[in-house]
């Protein structure tokens, strides 16, 4: 006898197998450049923000704990790809930078991301935008229910 699965928790499965299955395809994409999707994003945000970049804003744009982000920072450091300095007079403030290395890397990487596009290229701009939306909203409760004070990057 199959098991009576409710609407929001069909929703919550489908979700999480787009989220995971376009994970491994971003894993399987970057995993040339011998680094992974995380570090990938991480390559994109510092490029974005510039002179901006900290690990207290690298974690809200990954929602990942700042300790957590911290200790990517140092692995990455130790490969190469980025700097982390403090910035003078300010003890406690450390910049993030991409190294040449890291930069080649991210213009090499940013040149042959397709998957992506790839997939949502299956969406209308319509059915983009409508599913942005729907994303936003979920996002902003989910925050709400885990009392994180949204603090996002992006529009």
């Amino acid at each position: 006898m199959p098991i009576p699965i409710d609407e929001d928790y069909a929703l919550w499965v489908l979700l999480n197998q787009v989220n995971d299955g376009i994970g491994r395809a971003r894993e399987n994409e970057v995993r040339p450049f011998g680094i992974s999707m995380i570090q990938s994003a991480v390559l994109y945000i510092v490029k974005a923000l510039n002179a901006e970049a900290t690990p207290t804003e690298i974690s809200r744009w990954l929602f990942r704990e700042p300790n957590t982000v911290s200790q990517l920072l140092i692995r990455m450091e130790k490969q190469g790809l980025v700097r982390r300095r403090r910035r003078r007079g300010d003890r406690g403030m450390v910049r993030v930078a991409l190294t040449k290395k890291g930069d080649e890397l991210f213009q090499r990487h940013d040149q042959a991301r397709q998957v992506v596009q790839r997939i949502m290229s299956r969406l209308s701009p319509e059915e983009r935008n409508s599913l942005r939306a729907s994303l936003e909203k979920l996002r902003d409760k989910t925050l709400e229910e885990l009392a994180i004070r949204p603090q996002w990057p992006f529009p």
